[in-house]
């Protein structure tokens, strides 16, 4: 088994040859995507062991080869494949739909997009976790009015958890895990590097008692990263919203984003254009930053176009007072209440909503109601 790539070496077509001597000697030809890979040594360990002790062997000897560009793309695509449906321990119900709110880089917006989105679900009376993955860039708890702290509990197996922060918001509610949430200040500046942020992501899939949510939002950093390359490890079944503005240059970034799902197999949901145009008090529209960019990221990406929000003080505003825009009133509340319903009712429905026993159960409801309705008086003729 390829200890990093999650599959044997066989299957990923690193085993290039074998030959056997008449006195047992082996030679394993094998290539590797780097020939300074770092687990040579322990893949060297492996396979020996594993040839060593098959009968009519009388030594075992390894050849190194590196594969050549088109061979390492096929190797990483089949990586990517094994791994698809291989959740590793996530403590993430099976009937939650889970959305990463991403972007090619940051200032689109994706943290702002990510906070409203869950407070429509909430005004619906869906519970919604959200998950702030930019360890570095946490926003999360301030645009959401929390200065609470991540707590822990003591399970009836005798693991610990860690509890989410409840928000209450409506009739729904929302469970929130964030760095920011556990630094003594806001402004601490956390210097990690790759694989600290990619294990602080794994404590809240692992470690988290999230319980049932019939979504889970998940805030990306920017970019293509280490956290994005290990939640698709991690959570294989996660869907993409990628948000942009419609600026052709962060269009162009964004289309990594997608590019990067794809890669790993990750369906894309649609595209979610932020800081569309502002409206002035006369009704004169500016598109401040541009046109078009979220309709050609559609486009391209051969994706709808979710929803266009508008520029607007309030959701910067009720960002900095913890009072998200979409709780409120106005055309960007308009704008993320719409793309609530419309992921509700098209395109990446709750669980228990998305089946069509579910949805002739509804059907069948509403018509015993109009029957009631319909029918006659206790009093009239029979």
């Amino acid at each position: 088994m390829d200890p990093e790539l999650g599959s044997d070496i066989v299957d990923l077509g690193m085993a290039k040859g074998v030959q056997v001597d008449a006195d047992g000697q082996v030679l394993i030809t094998v290539a590797l995507t780097t020939v300074g890979c770092p687990l040579r040594a322990q893949i060297k360990r492996d396979v020996v062991a594993l040839v060593a002790d098959l009968p009519g062997v009388s030594g075992v000897r390894l050849e190194w080869t590196e594969m050549n560009p088109d061979e390492k793309a096929a190797v990483m695509a089949r990586a990517r494949w094994n791994v698809r449906d291989q959740e590793q321990g996530a403590e993430i119900p099976a009937t939650t739909r889970v959305i990463t709110i991403s972007s090619g880089k940051g200032g689109v917006g994706k943290s702002s997009v990510t906070v409203n989105l869950a407070a429509a679900f909430a005004k619906r009376g869906l519970t919604a976790g959200v998950l702030d993955a930019d360890i570095w860039g946490f926003s999360v708890p301030r645009m959401l009015g929390l200065d609470g702290r991540l707590a822990g509990e003591l399970t009836s197996e005798g693991e610990k958890k860690i509890v989410p922060v409840i928000h209450t918001i409506g009739s729904g509610m929302l469970k929130v895990v964030s760095m920011g949430l556990l630094v003594d200040d806001e402004e601490s500046a956390l210097m990690w590097r790759g694989l600290m942020l990619n294990r602080a992501v794994q404590h809240f899939l692992e470690d988290v008692r999230w319980g049932d949510m019939d979504y889970l939002l998940i805030d990306m950093p920017p970019g293509t990263g280490d956290v994005q390359m290990g939640l698709a490890r991690m959570l294989p079944r996660a869907e993409m919203i990628v948000v942009t503005t419609p600026a052709l240059a962060a269009q162009k970034v964004a289309v990594r984003a997608v590019n990067m799902a794809r890669k790993s197999y990750l369906r894309v949901i649609g595209v979610v254009e932020n800081m569309s145009s502002l409206t002035c008090d006369h009704g004169t529209r500016y598109p401040l930053f541009g046109t078009g960019g979220g309709q050609e990221l559609a486009r391209t990406a051969g994706v709808p176009l979710l929803a266009q929000i508008p520029m607007e003080a309030s959701v910067a505003t009720g960002g900095d007072s913890g009072e998200p825009v979409a709780t409120g009133q106005g055309p960007a509340s308009d704008a993320f209440r719409a793309l609530a319903g419309k992921l509700i009712e098209e395109a990446v429905s709750p669980v228990q909503m998305a089946g069509c026993s579910a949805r002739m159960l509804e059907l069948a409801e509403a018509a015993l109601d109009a029957g009631d309705a319909e029918a006659p008086s206790s009093t009239g003729a029979r």
